[in-house]
Formats: C-alpha cells, structure tokens, sequence
C-alpha cells in the first residue's frame, strides 16, 4: 500500500520543561534511576521499561524535569533524556505518540496526508492501538507506533527487552489485515545515529517472528529516526528496514 517514507518534513514537536542537569548513579529498578543533582542524589522516575544499559552508564549526563511542586509522587524529578557521545537520546518512551498525534493532526507527513485521525489509544478486540485513522476509501486503518532507543554501530534495534504486549500487537495486527482490513507499524528511533533498522532477534525472537509474519501479510511496516535537543524532537529520516529471520 505505502511504498517508501522518502520525504522531507520540517515540522517538530516541543519536548516539555524546564529541564535540569544531572548525572546517572544507578537503575534500582525498571522505572526508578538514582540521579546525581549538584552534588545530591535523588530519586527520578523512568518511564522507559528498556534495558538501556548502552545509555545508563554511571556518570552518563542527563537531563531532569523536575515533579510539580505540589505533586504527592514518591520521586522528586523525571528522568527525560540522556547524553549518548554527541547526541541527545530520548527517554520517554510516551514522546513518539505525541509526535506522531501532532503529525496527523497537522497533516504534516505526504504519508498519511490524505487519512484523518479518527482518535488515539483505539480499543480492538482485546487490544488498545495507538491510532486509528481513516484512510481516503474511508476504511479504518489500526496504526501501533514503537519507541527505539537501542542502537549498536548504526543499526537501531526492537526491542532491547522482551515485550509480549508487542508480539500481541504485531499478531492483531496482522488478523486485521487477513481478515481485508489495513494496520501498520512505525518505529521511531529516538535518537539520529542510525543507519538501518532489524528487530532483535536474540533477545524476544517471538516478537521479531511476529514482526516479519505481520510484515509477510501485509501490515505496512516503517522506521524512521529523528533529531533530539533539549527542547524538541524533529523528524530526521526514514531507516531501511531488515526484517527476515537470522
């Protein structure tokens, strides 16, 4: 149905502040790090389930936001974005969503330019996609968008933990277009030193499966890279794509 994302697109997305320094201690579990705030450490919320432990280095720079000030969370700050050589990785796992939601708001992308966004987190079955668009036919269209943070020599990898709940996805998905229906899955690299992408095979091999079944059937699969700063995200360019089984 699609057959490239090669376009060039001008627009971005805010990444909410204010945002302060810091530096990594440690991760004592999936969704807390140990910050290092002028000298104090404190406890800051991760929203990115990852592994990531080719970005949490002790020491690695990062950047904060911290909790509103009447807010009861247990944690004093967000951990948002850490430093990955000359680059700044996005750690929200949320912040592709809101990118994507304000690209089809706006009608940015030549992609998607001619389908409406019907509304997002679309319940399905037993299932809760992220959009649901209609395409120019006036036919729904189920798209899941998936956050890349793992990158190893240019090549982008998903995921870099075992996530069941997206070979659930990828396995709907595919349904949805066997049974005449259109879906698709787009990855979003939160970072831009990436020059192809592949699923991981070696770590959730049921996912990556699922990802080439869905592909093989016709769900429309893309990943695409972007630029991050301290207070955007921008589209940088689209990744080819190595789906076959190793």
């Amino acid at each position: 149905m699609f057959s490239s994302l090669k376009f060039v697109l001008n627009f971005d997305v805010k990444i909410q502040g204010p945002l302060i320094s810091a530096k990594f201690v440690s991760r004592p579990n999936r969704f807390i790090t140990i910050v290092d705030v002028e000298g104090k450490q404190a406890k800051s919320h991760l929203a990115d389930p990852g592994r990531l432990k080719e970005i949490l280095i002790p020491g690695v720079e990062l950047l904060i936001r911290p909790a509103p000030k009447k807010s009861e969370r247990k944690t004093q700050y967000s951990t948002i974005m850490a430093r990955k050589e000359e680059q700044w990785v996005s750690l929200v796992s949320a912040l592709p969503n809101d990118f994507v939601k304000e690209e089809l708001e706006k009608k940015t992308w030549p992609l998607f330019k001619d389908y409406r966004l019907i509304r997002p987190e679309i319940p399905f079955e037993k299932h809760r996609f992220d959009f649901l668009l209609e395409t120019p036919k006036g036919n729904p269209f189920y798209l899941e968008v998936k956050s890349v943070t793992f990158v190893d020599k240019g090549l982008a990898q998903f995921p870099d933990a075992v996530t069941s709940r997206g070979a659930r996805h990828a396995l709907a998905l595919k349904n949805i277009v066997k049974d005449g229906g259109e879906a698709g899955i787009l990855f979003v690299c939160q970072r831009s030193d990436v020059e192809r992408f592949q699923p991981m095979w070696n770590r959730d091999p049921v996912f990556a499966h699922a990802l080439w079944d869905a592909k093989k059937a016709g769900v429309f699969v893309a990943c695409i890279s972007t630029k991050i700063t301290k207070t955007h995200i921008r589209f940088y360019r689209e990744i080819p794509l190595s789906l076959e089984p190793l």
